[in-house]
C-alpha cells in the first residue's frame, strides 16, 4: 500500500556542484512531452497496482528543480497528478523549490494546483559561499519568495541549509542559522555536505582542490545546530529535521517509517507490494518507453525479510523516538531484542542508543555517529 508518491522533475536552468541526483539543463529539453510521459507513467503504475493506491498521504515533486517549469506547465503537471493519483487522503502536496524562481505566477498554480507546502534550497545566507557551490539566488530572492508564498497562502514553508561547505566558517554557519531563524518558518532542514561521485565537488576533491572543513568543526556544526533549534523552540524529530508542531515532513517520515511509496520520473525509485524500483533516467529513453505503453523500469529487487528489517532499523534510527517495539512487532514474527539483542546492548553500553519498554533510539551522542549505529544494523556485515 503506498502511503505516498514521489515525482521527479529533472530540469535545472543551474547545476549544483554538489548535486548528484537525475538532472540536465533546462534549454531544449523536451519539457512537456515529459510532462504528458509522467501522466502516462501514473496511468499505467495505479493500473498495475490497482489496490495500492487508496490510501495515498502524501505527494512531493522533488528535482532537478520543479519550479523550472512555467506556471503552464505546473498546471498541467498538478492537473495530470489529481486525475491520476487519488486525492481523498492526501495530507501534505509538497514540491521543492528555488528561490529565485518562484514568480507569483508559478506560486499561484502551484497553490491552485493542490500544493500546500513548500521546501526552498536556500542552503547558506552568504553569498561567497551561494556562489562557490553553484548556486545563483540571494538573499533578498529568499526574503521575497518567502513573502509572496505567504500572500498566495502557503503557511507550511521550510528551507533546506548545508554545513561543512568548502571553506565555511563557524562564524558563516552561525550568521546562516540566524538569518534563517530570524524568518520564523515551521519547518528547517539542515544536512552536511557528502562528496558524491558524478559532481563538480567530486572531480574538485580528487584532483585536491576541494577545501573542505576539518571532521570536528563539520561535528561542532551539528552541535551548534542542534542547540540554536531546540533554543528556537524547533523539534529535532529527525537527524536533520526540524520542526514547530503540527509541520513535521509527512513524505520523508514514509522513508524513515520504511513504508512504501511509488516514484515516478526518469530516474526516480519507488517501493510497492514488497518491490524496491527504479526508472531509466535518460529523458528521452523514458518517454519513449511510457510513451509505447510500458512503465519505464530499470530494475527491480524483490526485498527479503532480513532486508527489510535491516531497513526498519537504520531507517527507523533516524527519527528522534527511534524504533518502537510496537511498529517493529507489527512488521515481524518476534520482537526486537530476538534478532538485536546484542547488538542493542553493546550500543548502551557504548551510550549510542538508549534502549527502553518502549523501544530503542539515539542518543545525542549516536547523533553524531549515525553512520556508525545504523551499519552496525546489517546482519549481512
Amino acid at each position: 500500500m503506498a502511503r505516498g508518491v514521489y515525482i521527479h522533475i529533472p530540469f535545472c536552468h543551474q547545476i549544483c556542484n554538489y548535486c548528484d541526483f537525475n538532472k540536465v539543463f533546462f534549454k531544449n529539453q523536451p519539457v512537456d512531452d515529459y510532462i504528458e510521459a509522467l501522466g502516462q507513467e501514473m496511468e499505467l503504475t495505479v493500473a498495475a497496482y490497482p489496490d495500492a493506491f487508496s490510501n495515498v498521504e502524501t505527494i512531493f515533486l522533488g528535482g532537478g528543480t520543479p519550479t523550472a517549469l512555467s506556471a503552464a506547465q505546473i498546471r498541467r503537471l498538478t492537473q495530470l497528478i489529481v486525475k491520476h493519483i487519488p486525492m481523498s487522503n492526501v495530507k501534505e502536496f509538497s514540491s521543492e523549490a528555488n528561490p529565485d524562481e518562484l514568480t507569483v505566477e508559478k506560486l499561484q498554480a502551484l497553490y491552485d494546483g493542490g500544493v500546500n507546502r513548500l521546501s526552498m534550497g536556500v542552503q547558506s545566507f552568504d553569498q561567497s559561499l551561494l556562489e562557490k557551490i553553484g548556486r545563483t539566488h540571494t538573499n533578498d530572492h529568499v526574503y521575497e519568495t518567502v513573502e509572496k508564498a505567504k500572500q498566495v497562502g502557503f503557511n507550511n514553508i521550510s528551507i533546506d541549509l548545508m554545513y561543512g561547505l568548502p571553506g565555511q566558517t563557524m562564524e558563516q554557519w552561525q550568521h546562516t542559522l540566524e538569518k534563517a531563524l530570524a524568518l520564523k518558518l515551521p519547518h528547517y532542514s539542515a544536512y552536511s555536505l557528502i562528496v558524491e561521485p558524478k559532481t563538480i565537488f567530486y572531480i574538485q576533491y580528487a584532483k585536491g582542490k576541494l577545501n573542505l572543513p576539518a571532521e570536528d568543526l563539520e561535528a561542532e556544526m551539528y552541535g551548534v545546530l542542534m542547540d540554536t533549534m531546540q533554543a528556537h523552540g524547533l523539534h529535532q524529530y529527525e537527524i536533520s529535521n526540524f520542526a514547530h508542531e503540527g509541520f513535521l515532513s509527512t513524505h520523508n517520515k514514509i522513508y524513515w517509517d520504511n513504508d512504501e511509496y511509488a516514484g515516478f520520473g526518469a530516474g526516480a525509485h519507488g517501493y510497492l507490494q514488497g518491490v524496491r524500483y527504479s526508472n531509466v533516467a535518460p529523458i528521452k529513453k523514458y518517454i519513449e518507453i511510457v510513451q509505447s505503453g510500458k512503465r519505464p523500469l530499470l530494475h527491480e529487487h524483490v526485498v527479503t525479510f532480513e532486508e527489510k528489517m535491516e531497513e526498519q532499523m537504520f531507517l527507523g534510527l533516524r527519527k528522534t523516538n527511534g524504533v518502537t517495539h510496537e511498529e517493529f512487532e507489527s512488521k515481524f514474527p518476534k520482537p526486537m531484542n530476538v534478532y538485536y539483542e546484542e547488538i542493542i546492548t553493546e550500543l548502551v553500553e557504548q551510550q549510542l542508543v538508549l534502549a527502553d519498554e518502549s523501544g530503542i533510539r539515539l542518543t545525542r551522542k549516536g547523533r553524531f555517529l549515525g553512520n556508525e549505529v545504523f551499519q552496525r544494523f546489517l546482519l549481512g556485515e
